[in-house]
């Protein structure tokens, strides 16, 4: 489990794609008191540490997870939102996230509002239906809170703290990201279809 909170935007250092996809990246948290068979979270996917050295760690990704997420997309030195697991004398400072992405979303639009920017995110209808104007939502692994939504798309706000440590900061239109709905939305949904 994780908050959504991201604790260091790392980068993409090695690819190696073989009967699985290995990814290394590298981070400025301390790694010396990771485990092999850990799970930490890549912009928002739950993945398992399987080699770690200073400032490094290394994961090997499902065709599923390939599938079903933007890691196909990912180059050298693509930025990416890290999260260390939730432990349970940590503040849960976003929502609960799972790190098990519903869905790709896609970068719409990007508008200043003061100091802050108004993202905007296409979709599919599908998972829009989960959305609610201020429930949460966690994209590339961060939690926000949904501002809007209609049929076709949702946006949110990005603080300044938010665009310097996620990122968010580097985000461009047409980007794809990773989208995880809400736990409480998905258990909802599932009571209400079996009624």
């Amino acid at each position: 489990m994780f908050t959504g909170i991201i604790t260091d935007v790392g980068r993409v250092r090695s690819i190696e794609r073989r009967g699985h996809t290995r990814f290394e990246f590298t981070t400025l948290f301390d790694t010396s008191d990771l485990k092999i068979g850990a799970s930490i979270a890549c912009s928002g996917v739950c993945l398992t540490v399987v080699e770690f050295g200073d400032n490094w760690f290394a994961t090997e990704v499902s065709f599923e997870t390939l599938s079903r997420t933007t890691l196909s997309l990912w180059k050298i030195d693509t930025p990416v939102n890290i999260e260390r697991p939730l432990r349970a004398v940590d503040e849960l400072g976003g929502h609960i996230v799972s790190g098990h992405v519903d869905g790709v979303g896609t970068v719409i639009s990007i508008e200043s509002e003061s100091d802050s920017k108004r993202f905007r995110f296409g979709s599919d209808p599908g998972l829009l239906k989960f959305l609610a104007v201020k429930g949460s939502i966690a994209i590339n692994g961060v939690s926000l809170t949904v501002n809007e939504v209609n049929s076709k798309s949702f946006g949110v706000n990005i603080i300044p703290y938010t665009q310097a440590h996620t990122n968010f900061g580097t985000a461009k239109i047409n980007d794809s990201v990773n989208l995880e709905i809400d736990m409480l939305a998905r258990y909802v949904s599932r009571i209400l279809e079996e009624d």
